[in-house]
């Protein structure tokens, strides 16, 4: 019979090792996400995939705040994040930089997430817009490519952070 594990079995780094590890060259960028839930629910599975930074936009709002601590459960003090008011420049640096943009958002131009192949020679930037208006329509010509999650349901999203969490696993698995 299967037994739950306790934490201490585990086997979980602590926040010095954390800053160690290598990171997965995959950097989260949130435009205007408003729900402080979402933010840390963001920054806890970043956490989780060693994402490398995030990057919060806009009215994004940003730690130290209690609403997104109890959600990020310490990640915020875990995963590197900075703050950049206007989303067109925080993209023109990610290029810059030499990172492919990917906008998760169902556009014209969408491309199933399933068929999108991770190559391990590339960094990225994983773009998630706001609850109600998605990504920032001003910013739209910085995207190298966008990705839609498949939904066969009566509801046309997900929550953003349910959506941040499948793309950034789907490239942590090709990553890791």
């Amino acid at each position: 019979m299967a037994k739950k594990l306790k934490l201490e079995d585990l086997g979980r780094v602590d926040r010095e090792t954390f800053k160690q590890i290598t990171k997965i060259p995959v950097t989260v960028v949130l435009d205007n996400v408003r729900s402080m839930h979402n933010v840390g629910a963001v920054f806890r599975t970043s956490d989780a995939f060693i994402v490398d930074r995030i990057i919060l936009c806009g009215i994004t709002p940003v730690p130290p705040h209690r609403e997104i601590h109890k959600a990020a459960l310490g990640a915020t003090e875990t995963v590197d994040w900075i703050f950049v008011k206007d989303i067109s420049e925080a993209l023109q640096n990610l290029k810059n930089e030499g990172s492919t943009i990917v906008g998760l958002e169902q556009t014209t131009a969408s491309k199933n997430i399933e068929e999108f192949e991770v190559q391990h020679d590339r960094k990225y930037s994983l773009v998630f817009g706001n609850e109600v208006d998605g990504l920032s329509e001003e910013a739209l010509p910085f995207y190298d490519c966008f990705l839609e999650i498949p939904q066969l349901g009566t509801k046309h999203s997900l929550n953003v952070s349910v959506c941040a969490g499948i793309a950034i696993w789907h490239f942590f698995k090709d990553l890791k």
